[in-house]
């Protein structure tokens, strides 16, 4: 009987930790951490496992009326004359663009025609044969509020201090280089830059790239190869997935902090056997042991346990490569990233990485670290050695939205920025949660991920919403679990509280037309609460 009650105890507990757990671990953290998960209810993973099964069946009924040409076939297809080469076009590989993703496919690439602020002008468009092809009307409609784009600090605007410079060096270094930084393409601009960013980051060098995704792909490889260990988070950017396995590295997967602490035990587990038995077949000990994560995770909004991860690091003297493609600009009181959020040394990460597409609304990556690390890169890594530089108006933005970040500019604009991008994602964060919604994430992520689950809602959502005016994102399998389909926010300093509760105001029109508050945990408003308090109850229903 006791034994059993501590069985039950143990599950209560566990739930609470996946609802919402507050992490102190051992001093470890000097700032609450609150993230949330909630578990699918039973009869909605039940009914999205048979949505999903009648779509693969009547995808089966399509396919075989248009073998008969009962129906119209659009997809590629073999020409007859090739009916015996190896194909091309593999059927089944396709089943699921063919069949399931045509149905929704409007929902995604739709045509921009103006800056991605805070509100956006979209072009309009049909499909007169269920999104094979699209015809534009014409119509541009106007003012949608963007709520799907990186923009976190604001810095994507055609007004304002970084357009203008930008525009002055447009028309003093034009907008090429023409070349890669080891020739002819490295500009006075470029050392300015990289000097700036490893000042903002407090390490002691740094180098930029023209391409986020090739700054994470193309230089994982130059920093480990055969004979050593990558232990990554298994929610990894697919740019780092992609970097880890050009490596030749050996690849071992850890759990993400779904659960308090399980991500970490995974982890030390990992470390301790990689540490006792050594390479696979020899035991000899590994070159390096490299541990991969990032600062916020894009499609979880949630942000990485950092202290544990360094602690564990130096524990066990393996080596750490930070992510921080969203965190850098829009966590911390200074927004220096997640290292900044925690309160930590920036030399206790070996690598930092991060992207300038997103809080600085420019294009391209850097790493930052120790100055040996720097040196190397420059001279082994494929992203220096062979890609073009960065253009002279895109390195001109960075460099302006980073100094008014670091307040250089003679402003305080950066710091409200990243002050109003916390009060925005706490106010947004806690009303969703209040109507009922189920949302993922770290309480101070600006990524913003909403539950929608069953796979005609993905769809039905984003056209919903942009019916009303509102832009969003919309997720589904196989970027996501095949359950976990979901809407994903981005909150942006541009984004006026007014906007705010426009958008809010809409998402709970369309939630409950279409049945998406599954929570079973609401949250009670407060009426006397100022707008950015980030305190509550909690109740059951």
């Amino acid at each position: 009987m006791v034994l059993f009650c501590i069985h039950v105890l143990c599950t209560v507990q566990e739930r609470e930790l996946l609802i919402n757990h507050i992490v102190h671990n051992g001093g470890l953290y000097k700032r609450p951490f609150n993230e949330a998960f909630e578990e699918t209810p039973m009869l909605v993973a039940v009914l999205t496992y048979v949505g999903y099964g009648v779509l693969t069946l009547f995808g089966y009924l399509r396919d075989f009326m248009r073998q008969w040409k009962i129906e119209k076939c659009q997809n590629a297809t073999e020409r007859e004359e090739q009916k015996d080469f190896v194909p091309l076009y593999q059927d089944f590989e396709n089943f699921y663009n063919r069949n399931l993703y045509m149905r929704i496919r409007d929902s995604w690439n739709r045509p921009i025609c103006s800056v991605p602020g805070a509100k956006v002008d979209m072009m309009e468009r049909v499909s007169h044969d269920y999104n094979w092809t699209f015809t534009y009307t014409g119509r541009v409609i106007k003012d949608i509020i963007n709520m799907g784009s990186y923009n976190y600090l604001g810095f994507a605007q055609k007004t304002g201090a970084c357009q203008e410079a930008a525009a002055k060096v447009l028309s003093q270094y034009g907008a090429g280089v023409c070349s890669t930084r080891q020739e002819m393409g490295n500009l006075d601009k470029h050392e300015e830059l990289e000097k700036l960013v490893a000042r903002f980051l407090g390490v002691e060098s740094a180098m930029a790239y023209g391409m986020g995704f090739a700054t994470n792909s193309m230089n994982i490889p130059a920093l480990v190869g055969k004979g050593c260990l990558i232990l990554s988070d298994e929610l990894n950017h697919a740019s780092l997935v992609l970097g880890a396995r050009l490596s030749g590295a050996t690849i071992r997967i850890f759990k993400h902090n779904i659960i308090s602490g399980a991500d970490m035990q995974s982890l030390e587990k990992l470390l301790k056997d990689a540490i006792v038995h050594g390479q696979p077949r020899t035991r000899r000990p590994w070159k390096k042991i490299l541990i991969l994560v990032e600062g916020i995770y894009s499609m979880e909004g949630s942000i990485v346990r950092l202290p544990e991860v360094i602690a564990l690091k130096k524990k066990y003297k393996s080596y750490l490569y930070l992510d921080e493609a969203h965190s850098i600009g829009a966590l911390g009181p200074s927004g220096r990233g997640v290292v900044d959020y925690f309160g930590l040394n920036p030399e206790d990460v070996d690598v930092m990485m991060g992207t300038f597409t997103k809080s600085f609304g420019a294009a391209g990556g850097y790493i930052g670290g120790k100055k040996e690390l720097i040196d190397y890169l420059r001279t082994y890594s494929h992203s220096a050695a062979y890609a073009t530089s960065m253009s002279p108006p895109v390195v001109e933005q960075i460099i302006t939205s980073v100094k008014c970040i670091m307040g250089e500019d003679g402003t305080t604009i950066g710091r409200a920025r990243v002050q109003q991008l916390a009060e925005n994602t706490r106010y947004f964060r806690r009303r969703l949660k209040e109507m009922g919604f189920i949302i993922y994430g770290n309480e101070d992520s600006p990524v913003v991920p909403l539950m929608l689950y069953m796979p005609a809602k993905i769809g039905a959502f984003g056209r919903e919403m942009l019916k009303r005016n509102i832009g969003v994102v919309v997720v589904g399998f196989p970027a996501t679990p095949i359950i976990e389909s979901r809407a994903r926010f981005c909150l942006s300093a541009a984004h006026t509280k007014e906007m705010l509760d426009t958008a809010l105001k809409e998402i709970n029109e369309v939630g409950d037309l279409l049945q998406l508050k599954y929570s079973r945990r609401r949250l009670v408003p407060l009426l006397d609460r100022p707008f950015d308090e980030t305190t509550y109850e909690e109740t059951e229903d």
